[in-house]
C-alpha cells in the first residue's frame, strides 16, 4: 500500500476532524500531496494540496476552514478540518503527484451529523 488514508468518521456539525495520509517514502519525497473528495453521484473535487516546498491551495468551498500540512519525517500529509458542516460529507481521497504519476489512497469517509 503506496498511501494509508485515515481520520474519517462520523462528527457533528460545527465540529473537527484530522484527516492523516501516510505514504510510501518513495511517493511522498518531493511530490505534491493533497485530498480531494467524493460524493456519490458526483464528480470528485479537489479540497486542499501543498505543493513542493510547502505552498498550499485551498478550494473556496473549505477556506478559512480547513488546513492541510505534511510532516516530512513521517511521510504523512494531514487535513484539519474544523468547522464543518454536512455539505462536507464525503469520503476524503488523498493523493501524491510525482513525476507525472498520480497515486490514490483508499478513501477515508467524513459523515456531518446535523
Amino acid at each position: 500500500v503506496q498511501l494509508q488514508a485515515s481520520g474519517g468518521g462520523l462528527v457533528q456539525a460545527g465540529g473537527s476532524l484530522r484527516l492523516s495520509c501516510v505514504a510510501s517514502r518513495s511517493i511522498f519525497s518531493n511530490g505534491n500531496m493533497g485530498w480531494y473528495r467524493q460524493v456519490p453521484g458526483k464528480q470528485r473535487e479537489l479540497v486542499a494540496r501543498i505543493i513542493g516546498g510547502g505552498t498550499t491551495d485551498y478550494a473556496d468551498f473549505v477556506k478559512g476552514r480547513f488546513t492541510i500540512s505534511r510532516d516530512n519525517a513521517k511521510n504523512t500529509v494531514y487535513l484539519q478540518t474544523n468547522s464543518v458542516g454536512p455539505e462536507d460529507t464525503a469520503v476524503y481521497y488523498c493523493y501524491s503527484f510525482k513525476r507525472g504519476t498520480q497515486y490514490w489512497g483508499q478513501g477515508t469517509l467524513v459523515t456531518v451529523s446535523s
